[in-house]
């Protein structure tokens, strides 16, 4: 009788098991069925670019039917309400209960808001297609109701955080905003651009040297970075900052934190902070039918003390790992130790800027190279889930 494979979230980590694993078992040997929150596969490191609206919604989510249709894998559409682990059974919100024989677990992270009054109830994320298009409807709104009524809070944008996420989208805004303010009669000059981040620095997974790069470049555009002061509370309105600072904003967006699913944190399973903890095959450590795939798992490495950072080609190496593992488990065989290639880092600034390092040696990109460099790296990706297809739908 063919095993029951119940794999939980369709992004990189969930897509990538639910390929893999089909390559290596046949519809007799395993069934397979992924559960997603939405019916597509979103390109998380490109929502800052919908967000900007310099791209379609159909670049960023891709239907998962499109992908996984041909492949012999069940789709449902469907939120997670609680896993029992011990039971073998998943229960979802809108009451379904499905059980399985292996479970692999890749719900990505949520925003961690630290406790910040007011930051949850009155800003937004960019974790979706549906906050891209949010964000920038919203944006457009604030700037119709600046030029009726000369609010320079409607004018005014606060991006928290000034990691990869929050720079990439204020780069988008400094690229696309002078375009859509000249379509409505505003002067850009007018329109402030905040980014805000407690650390040191801007994108601390970079050089110094790309860091000032980035920063430079940005600041021409009309980007005001704030760094080493962390956000206190936020009303509808404003921002409060620790050096005493309020910045009046109607627009406020929270880039600045992840935590673990609460879903896996709450379920039984071995975690640490709310993220699963692993064994060097990528199971849960306290039950060795779960796999886990993504930002929901905190790996090590061989002798590390600290975890390897959550990214999305992480998640897509773990997945792959996961689903070779899921056959083995099935077959019988040895499972392979997951064993990550950081091929580099790649940051946009705008539509033809950018930083990234790549490569062993970690060689340094900036400007347009760079931002060819994270095109062909989306491409690379697109081509190797078979999504240039579903681009066209």
């Amino acid at each position: 009788m063919a095993k029951q494979i119940l794999i939980l979230g369709g992004g990189y980590g969930g897509l990538l098991t639910a390929l893999t694993a089909r390559k290596h078992l046949t519809a007799s040997e395993a069934n397979i069925t992924i559960i997603n929150r939405f019916p597509t596969h979103q390109i998380i490191t490109e929502l800052h670019r919908l967000a900007g609206g310099t791209i379609k919604e159909q670049a960023v989510a891709l239907p998962l039917q499109r992908l996984l249709g041909n492949k012999q894998v069940n789709i449902v559409v469907d939120t997670i309400k609680e896993i029992k682990p011990d039971d073998k059974k998943v229960i979802t919100t809108s009451g379904a209960v499905h059980t399985y024989d292996a479970l692999v677990v890749a719900l990505g992270s949520e925003t961690n808001y630290f406790g910040i009054p007011g930051l949850e109830e009155n800003s937004m994320v960019l974790k979706s297609a549906s906050d891209a298009n949010r964000i920038r409807e919203h944006v457009e709104a604030r700037l119709d109701a600046y030029k009726a009524s000369g609010n320079k809070a409607d004018a005014t944008i606060v991006v928290g955080g000034g990691g990869l996420t929050g720079v990439e989208l204020v780069g988008e805004f400094a690229d696309k905003l002078p375009e859509v303010c000249r379509s409505k009669g505003i002067d850009f000059s007018d329109v402030s651009i905040f980014c805000v981040e407690a650390g040191p620095a801007i994108l601390p997974v970079f050089p110094k040297v790309l860091i000032e790069r980035a920063v430079e470049s940005l600041e021409k555009r009309g980007v005001t970075f704030l760094t080493g002061v962390a956000i206190t509370e936020a009303t509808k309105n404003t921002v409060s900052l620790k050096s005493g600072q309020t910045i009046e904003s109607n627009t406020i967006i929270w880039t600045g934190g992840v935590k673990g699913n609460p879903v896996v944190g709450s379920c039984g399973i071995a975690e640490d902070r709310g993220r699963a903890t692993v064994t060097s095959t990528l199971q849960s450590t306290s039950h060795s039918d779960v796999f886990l795939a993504g930002d929901c798992a905190v790996v090590f490495p061989e002798g590390g003390e600290r975890p390897y950072p959550p990214t999305a080609q992480l998640a897509w190496q773990m997945g792959e790992t996961v689903g070779y593992n899921l056959s083995v488990q099935v077959k019988g065989g040895a499972m392979d130790k997951f064993v990550p290639v950081f091929s580099g880092t790649l940051g946009s600034l705008g539509r033809k800027d950018g930083i990234g390092t790549i490569g062993g040696n970690n060689t340094q990109l900036k400007g347009l190279p760079a931002s060819l460099m994270k095109e062909a790296s989306n491409i690379r990706y697109l081509s190797h889930i078979n999504g240039l297809s579903a681009l066209a739908y």
